[in-house]
């Protein structure tokens, strides 16, 4: 099976990077995530001052990371003098995308001096307005110092996806990498009467399986609207599947971070040996054919049809009567559908645990 994927004269191995945080936060951290088998690494966001960072910094619940670390703790001369020379020298060679970070004025310093340990720049937007005019500057500048490939991360402030891809384009950016944390975001510790986690604000930036939703209709939202643009989707990403579902709405690529902060860090090599089987499983041959489909919308208007059971899968279990908002189900033994009452919104169908009800005719 192919697993590989090509984009911007960039060669990976299999779809799948760090996004940039504290697991890729010094050359040590990089060069164990390049052993684990990631097609390629991404640097923490490096920008002329070193971070004062609070601690605790980092939250984790269930399906989601609460962060307020900001960028990396350190110094870029300790990024520029120790961490790259040394990830440069003992690397196998997998392309090297440093994030960097935040104003026009930081650019101009971080270019030249990171260039020539970069395969490809990404650039945050994090702490950045939304005005366009000024990012697209941001971007000009940059091109003018460097011929690398540049990806702009868009942030949950910025309104206009569609704006922010047209704008990063004309100004000689290759791409896009959607989304960003969201925020901000609020933990509140009931006990102490107290927010904990938080910066000085009392806020934190949410990411992981919580966001995969938004993230992957930014990055649907981006292609269709500048189809020649690459995007690297990241936001929820904790499984094979996962990959394969963003690289269908239009992503080249794909970076996780936080699933691997919460399932730990042995989810990379999962998910990369997984991808694979998970291609094979839904009738793909390689990696570079997935990207290459069109996603097709199966909305369907008007009235429709009742969801369709099939009884050897049911285990009667009543989720569907519980969860349905209509009162249109009733259990006897199986559920009975009253056509009458059913509006066919479909939450039935996506909450069986068995997959017993669909859509789709179900052979006597």
């Amino acid at each position: 099976m192919d697993i590989k994927t090509k984009f911007d004269g960039l060669e990976l191995a299999n779809p799948l990077m760090p996004a940039a945080g504290p697991l890729v936060g010094d050359a040590e951290k990089m060069l164990w995530l390049e052993k684990e088998g990631c097609g390629a690494i991404v640097s923490k966001t490096i920008s002329t001052k070193d971070a004062h960072i609070p601690h605790p910094c980092i939250y984790g619940d269930k399906d989601y990371i609460m962060n307020c670390e900001l960028w990396t703790e350190y110094t870029k001369e300790k990024w520029l003098d120790e961490f790259l020379p040394y990830f440069k020298k003992h690397s196998d060679g997998r392309p090297l995308i440093i994030s960097v970070g935040y104003t026009k004025d930081d650019m101009k310093v971080l270019i030249p001096l990171l260039d020539k340990y970069a395969d490809a720049f990404e650039v945050s937007t994090h702490y950045v307005g939304n005005d366009l005019g000024g990012i697209g500057e941001t971007v000009a500048m940059i091109r003018s110092l460097t011929k690398k490939p540049i990806y702009m991360k868009i942030s949950a402030h910025m309104p206009d996806p569609e704006g922010f891809a047209k704008t990063i384009k004309e100004n000689g950016a290759n791409g896009v990498v959607a989304v960003n944390s969201l925020g901000p975001s609020m933990k509140v510790d009931i006990a102490s009467r107290s927010i904990i986690y938080g910066n000085t604000k009392g806020f934190a930036w949410t990411s992981g399986p919580y966001i995969k939703n938004i993230a992957l209709a930014t990055v649907y939202t981006i292609k269709k609207a500048e189809p020649s643009l690459t995007v690297i989707g990241v936001g929820g990403i904790q499984s094979a599947d996962d990959v394969i579902e963003f690289l269908l709405a239009g992503a080249s690529g794909v970076q996780m971070l936080s699933a691997a902060m919460l399932r730990g860090k042995g989810l990379y090599r999962k998910i990369i040996d997984d991808l694979p089987k998970a291609l094979e499983k839904y009738g793909f041959k390689s990696v570079e054919e997935v990207i290459n489909t069109q996603l097709e919308n199966h909305a369907m208007f008007g009235k429709g049809e009742t969801p369709k059971l099939d009884a050897g899968k049911c285990i009667g279990c009543g989720t569907c009567e519980k969860v349905c908002p209509y009162f249109a189900i009733e259990m006897d033994g199986k559920p009975k559908f009253n056509s009458e009452k059913c509006f066919r919104c479909g939450l039935c169908v996506s909450k069986c645990p068995v997959k017993a009800l669909s859509y789709k005719k179900v052979e006597e």
